[in-house]
């Protein structure tokens, strides 16, 4: 072929458990604004469209939505916290790093898409320790636009210098799915991420329930270009 599918990944949920942390920031701000915490099971299906969202989400879980002036103080207070507690907690998926370094050693071009905040989105990837597979990370904020918006996903191929048509998009909810179809470009669900809607209804061309079948999975996407995975 020639080019090989640049593969582009969603972070929270997809290549990491952040729930943890995310969980654990929202609470101290919702305390901050005398609401009770949300439990870590709620708030992985609170998470997906970035802070603001989850800080809104949050509020609503917990009393009456918040009025715009308190969402807006909740979320610059969320992410100066956050940004000092980014990976207390956070781990990456089992079996993400062997997979990682194999695409890389093959020269699969590699993105981060992510509806986190762009400077937030590096922090995490270097603390996480993988950093170096991703060249591109489009976050949030980095565009005026963000996921499902397929933009947000062209964005991060013009940036790798790769074809609009050769992505396949890893994620594990509905904005990383619904931007995908949004492209057509083919993607792959994992069933145990973050995700406000059923996995096996968010229109995936494939879904995992690990990334031990991460291989497969690419193989019956694009089975030329991964033949050697």
């Amino acid at each position: 072929m020639l080019h090989r599918p640049a593969l582009l990944f969603d972070l929270d949920g997809t290549l990491a458990d952040t729930a943890p942390d995310l969980c654990h920031t929202m609470n101290v701000i919702l305390d901050r604004h005398g609401r009770a915490p949300v439990p870590q099971d709620r708030v992985r299906h609170l998470v997906g469209g970035g802070a603001r969202l989850l800080m809104e989400r949050g509020f609503m879980e917990t009393g009456a939505p918040a009025p715009e002036a308190q969402l807006d103080e909740a979320f610059h207070q969320f992410i100066g916290y956050y940004s000092d507690h980014i990976a207390d907690h956070s781990v990456l998926w089992p079996g993400v790093r062997d997979n990682l370094e194999r695409l890389a050693a093959r020269g699969v071009p590699m993105a981060v898409c992510t509806n986190k905040l762009e400077g937030l989105a590096r922090q995490a990837l270097e603390a996480l320790g993988i950093a170096g597979f991703f060249p591109v990370v489009v976050g949030g904020d980095t565009l005026s636009v963000k996921k499902p918006d397929p933009e947000h996903l062209f964005e991060a191929l013009r940036q790798l210098g790769h074809p609009s048509d050769a992505a396949i998009m890893v994620g594990d909810s509905s904005p990383d799915i619904d931007a995908a179809l949004a492209a057509g470009l083919p993607s792959i669900a994992l069933s145990f991420g973050y995700t406000r809607v059923p996995v096996e209804e968010l229109g995936a061309s494939v879904v995992i329930d690990h990334f031990d079948a991460f291989p497969a999975a690419l193989k019956q996407l694009a089975p030329e270009a991964f033949d050697d995975f």
